[in-house]
């Protein structure tokens, strides 16, 4: 079974490695050269969560177009990448399933829109984290969940198959649901520790950081009330609480001074919610916050 993963960050290798790992043919499409190279001269290697290495071979390309014809293709990058892609995603075969792995909600109805028959959707709830160009460490386990949106599901089935313990696979029905569900939780908690600076576990430690994430919950649960059954509190804190030395997403853009998901994870939320009549004050002001940290470090 052939795989492609495009996208080389932290979820994209660690992806590979564990369908590496498995005995699956991988492919690594990275933007850079130079990635290209170290993972060749290399391999991939993964820091796992009790501090042991495991090292892959894997294949790397920067030209997803050179690639032989692959059995699943993965895009693991950034909502912000994806619209560079759509054009090269268009010009492979229509029968090439796709996964894609983006936060949010933005990029649901745009990849709906590509000619490929079987299109899926994926959220992951592990820790990753990129040590350099081939190195990412394994940080706190978490299913990955995927839903079928359009074709048919052999593909992903087969992914079942892969069994490890470490890398949880499931498989879902409503692909909508896993990223509105994705969205909040990515909404509770990146926004705060991307202003506060702190890790996911300190949201639950600082007594005012927690305050202020129970606020903005019954905010979200005051403009959608199935949230209050899909998410209860409860699994927020233990979702804080298993990812605790992780650093989010959001906070690492900061820390790297890139653009990050704010508007494509909290900015749909905030819209979906002003559709019902719901402002959700306490979220809208740490999205604000978020933007004008990015434009100030703009003018930097």
């Amino acid at each position: 079974m052939k795989i492609a993963v495009i996208g080389a960050g932290a979820v994209g290798q660690l992806m590979a490695s564990f369908f590496a790992e498995s005995g699956l043919m991988v492919t690594l499409v990275s933007r850079r050269q130079e990635q290209v190279e170290e993972l060749r001269a290399n391999h991939l290697t993964r820091i796992n969560v009790d501090g042991t290495k495991t090292v892959q071979k894997v294949a790397a390309t920067t030209n997803l177009k050179e690639l032989p014809q692959q059995d699943l293709i993965v895009i693991a990058v950034k909502y912000g990448q994806l619209h560079e892609l759509y054009e090269q995603l268009t010009s492979l075969s229509k029968e090439v399933p796709l996964l894609f792995m983006q936060n949010g909600l933005a990029h649901f109805e745009e990849a709906l829109k590509l000619a490929q028959k079987n299109i899926a959707f994926c959220t992951v709830s592990f820790g990753a984290q990129l040590i350099d160009s081939s190195t990412v460490q394994h940080r706190g386990v978490g299913v990955c969940k995927i839903a079928l949106e359009r074709g048919a599901s052999g593909i992903f089935h087969r992914l079942l198959l892969l069994r490890n313990d470490l890398f949880p696979i499931q498989l879902v029905d409503n692909a909508q649901q896993i990223l509105f569900e994705k969205a909040v939780l990515n909404s509770l908690i990146n926004p705060l520790t991307a202003v506060l600076q702190v890790k996911n576990g300190e949201l639950v430690t600082n007594k005012q950081a927690f305050l202020i994430m129970q606020t903005i919950y019954q905010e979200l649960i005051g403009a959608f009330e199935e949230i209050e059954e899909t998410i209860p509190f409860s699994k927020v804190i233990d979702l804080c609480e298993q990812t605790a030395n992780n650093t989010s997403s959001m906070l690492t853009d900061r820390i790297q001074g890139r653009k990050s998901e704010i508007d494509t994870i909290v900015g749909v939320l905030l819209d979906k919610a002003l559709k019902k009549d719901h402002y959700l004050p306490t979220l809208r002001t740490l999205y604000h916050q978020v933007l004008a940290i990015e434009e100030c470090g703009e003018r930097r």
